[in-house]
């Protein structure tokens, strides 16, 4: 594990937990409250110190450190993409109200534009953070049609994320009582894992595929 893995771990800690602060605030807002001064040094911390266990785990099994690391940047999209929506969410919120307090910014109308915005950030996030660190020793040797093909996989991936996420907003009635902020979350968290699946086996197969 050298130095610039441990600039990756650390700065992929920090974005980790700064990103899972909106998120935590539209979950549970009272966990927001009360743990949003520790949320950020605790990944800090515990990011870096995750991959350098599994760097020693991956002497003994090499692959390890490769999932690893492509564990983190998942973790990290995730987090961009539930981040930026739930973000969204909370700027926009108070300019279009409705006379229905249920149906305010971030109800059923504009909730697939949230959506999209948030999924294309995380996905431009994911490009470079595979590229330059979890695929790097393999995507130097390629040419720009990998670049072509990240995103034609990402397309897909994309329109998986946010008809999956939009369809379960919108379709679906909150469960557990629920509120829309949560289930905003929700629906953004089964996209999402649709999306990852699909997206994992494009890069692994397609896109940074060794020759």
């Amino acid at each position: 594990m050298n130095k610039k893995d441990y600039a990756f771990g650390i700065s992929a800690g920090l974005l980790i937990g700064l990103l899972a602060l909106p998120v935590l605030k539209a979950v549970k807002s009272l966990l927001y409250a009360k743990y949003a001064l520790a949320i950020v040094p605790l990944f800090l911390i515990l990011t870096p110190l995750g991959l350098a266990i599994l760097y020693f785990i991956s002497k003994k099994i090499a692959v390890v450190w490769q999932i690893g690391k492509f564990g983190v940047i998942g973790v990290l999209n995730t987090l961009v993409d539930w981040g930026v929506l739930a973000s969204l969410t909370f700027l926009f919120r108070n300019y279009f109200q409705t006379e229905s307090t249920d149906l305010v910014f971030f109800g059923i109308t504009f909730y697939s534009i949230y959506k999209a915005t948030s999924f294309i950030v995380a996905n431009t996030n994911s490009y470079y953070w595979n590229k330059y660190w979890t695929f790097a020793a393999i995507a130097v040797k390629k040419t720009h049609a990998q670049f072509l093909q990240f995103f034609v996989v990402s397309l897909v991936g994309f329109l998986i994320n946010v008809v999956i996420a939009s369809y379960v907003f919108k379709s679906i009635s909150p469960a557990g009582g629920l509120n829309l902020d949560q289930w905003g979350i929700i629906g953004a968290a089964i996209g999402s894992i649709a999306g990852l699946a699909w997206n994992f086996v494009g890069y692994k197969f397609v896109v940074f595929k060794e020759a």
